[in-house]
């Protein structure tokens, strides 16, 4: 799923690889990563959507459809849920101070976190 991103979520066939029923595989992934398996493969696409706002040579509808979106609206409200800002914002602010950072270092400084999922599994 974070090799992937891009491709549809089919959760059936991520149920059969793992022998399970389709309904025992989401509530093993959300037990063991905190959220269900739709939310895993969004936060992963919004990651890879702002690496490439950063970026700046993307229209934000090019990054939607690059990262596996099929819908703008739907993206656009995912983003902003997760990072707070609208994409277009997000792409417009000066991201001039990551430059230096190797990729991995950046990455985990600007992770989104799931307010509602962080304040369930927060005590953990």
């Amino acid at each position: 799923m974070d090799r992937e991103y891009a491709r549809p979520l089919d959760v059936e066939a991520l149920a059969r690889t793992a022998c399970m029923s389709s309904g025992h595989f989401s509530r093993s992934f959300r037990e063991a990563f905190g959220e269900t398996p739709y939310s895993h493969l969004m936060t992963r696409r919004i990651e890879r959507a702002m690496t490439l706002l950063r970026r700046g040579d993307l229209s934000v509808t090019e990054v939607c459809f690059e990262v596996g979106c099929s819908s703008l609206g739907t993206f656009s409200a995912r983003f902003t849920e997760l990072v707070g800002e609208t994409p277009s914002a997000y792409r417009a602010r000066d991201h001039s101070w990551t430059e230096p950072l190797p990729p991995c270092l950046v990455g985990a400084a600007l992770r989104p976190v799931r307010n509602r999922e962080a304040a369930t599994t927060g005590g953990r």
